[in-house]
């Protein structure tokens, strides 16, 4: 038996998540409310993936103090000073970069700044917050997250909001994070749900008809709008999380219509990404071979699948998902884990190559971890 097998049949998922959310926490700047290493969106997950785990796991995320790191994050983060600016390689890689100086007015007041899918990461996140603690202010602030996102839609390409306040990209991540705000919102406020309902079901017809979903079933970064007006494919990557977070949004769209057409959609892009993402051993890997030099935020897009994949296991059970997952979660804490439970980008190790183990990679690898704890 390898040692990844012996810890494959061994492992204690319970265990391994807390060693990884406090080790998350060694990047925790109180001051700034934000993770350190790590840019503002990517943030936003840190503070998703420790909540996913708060809510598996009560006694040890009181011991961790995650109901105070909700509070303090959601008090800080909109005082830092902070400026944001993105760029697009010829593949569809965005790389964010964002300068940041603790300041006592308010930076990203709101949690708004000019780029739509930023904006969507911290309303999934304060959603995820109010999911564990029910304090009523972080789903109000979600709901005025999602005013502004709805601002980004227009009928260019026939529908759907743009990546940014420039106007210049419709993408994918954008628009999943769109509808999985709606259903997320569509589920928690009663006030508005047949509102948000709406929003999401238009906002996945649109989704599906404008081409971003290929033949394969994978999902390309965005769209090309040629000199006609008309919109296409532009061909670029399938990242991890242009597979994922849709699930997520699908998961919810089924919840709230009590549709399960939604999660036999979810169920086909994702049998196709995990086909796409998986080497010959079963563990994920990010697409364009870049690992381990996938930028500040390709580090973070694996787990963001894994994360989706796990909410779609558990809405449609498949014994397919569940060993991704398991496998995953085993060679990480094997193979890619360093003596201060730090993880880093590539699942198969070692933990130091590129520039981690960081906040991104690490919270990214947890994930996993707390899918594995999720679906045991």
């Amino acid at each position: 038996m390898s040692t990844l097998e012996g810890r494959a049949a061994d492992a204690s998922y319970a265990a391994n998540s807390l060693a990884a959310a406090r080790a998350l926490q060694t990047w925790y700047d109180a001051p700034s409310g934000l993770w350190s290493t790590t840019g503002w969106w990517n943030s936003a997950n840190c503070l998703t993936v420790l909540v996913d785990w708060a809510l598996l796991a009560l006694p040890d995320a009181q011991a961790v103090n995650v109901n105070g790191i909700i509070a303090n994050t959601f008090s800080n983060a909109q005082r830092v000073a902070v400026t944001a600016q993105k760029t697009v390689s010829a593949t569809g890689l965005t790389t964010s970069t964002y300068q940041f100086e603790p300041a006592e007015k308010r930076g990203f007041s709101e949690f708004i700044n000019d780029y739509y899918d930023d904006e969507g990461w911290w309303a999934l996140a304060l959603i995820r917050s109010w999911d564990f603690t029910r304090h009523q202010p972080y789903l109000d602030m979600a709901e005025r997250i999602f005013r502004d996102m709805q601002t980004g839609a227009d009928s260019t390409c026939g529908g759907g909001i743009w990546w940014s306040k420039e106007r210049g990209y419709k993408n994918a991540i954008a628009n999943e994070l769109y509808l999985s705000v709606a259903t997320s919102l569509a589920n928690r406020v009663t006030a508005r749900r047949q509102q948000y309902i709406q929003i999401a079901k238009d906002e996945w017809a649109w989704f599906k008809k404008s081409g971003m979903i290929n033949k394969d079933n994978l999902i390309n970064d965005g769209l090309k709008i040629n000199a006609d007006g008309s919109c296409v494919n532009n061909g670029l990557q399938t990242w991890s999380y242009n597979q994922g977070v849709v699930l997520g949004g699908l998961v919810e769209l089924s919840k709230a219509t009590w549709d399960t057409s939604y999660l036999n959609e979810a169920v086909a892009i994702a049998k196709a990404a995990l086909k796409l993402l998986s080497d010959g051993d079963g563990i994920i890997r990010e697409v364009d071979k870049c690992e381990p030099n996938c930028g500040n935020d390709g580090s973070q897009f694996k787990g963001i699948f894994v994360r989706n994949l796990h909410y779609l296991h558990q809405a449609a059970p498949n014994e397919a998902f569940r060993t991704a997952i398991h496998k995953n979660a085993d060679s990480i804490w094997a193979r890619d884990r360093n003596d201060k439970n730090q993880l880093g980008i590539k699942w198969t190790g070692p933990p130091d190559l590129g520039d981690g183990p960081n906040a991104s990679t690490h919270s990214s690898a947890m994930d996993v971890i707390v899918a594995a704890l999720a679906v045991l």
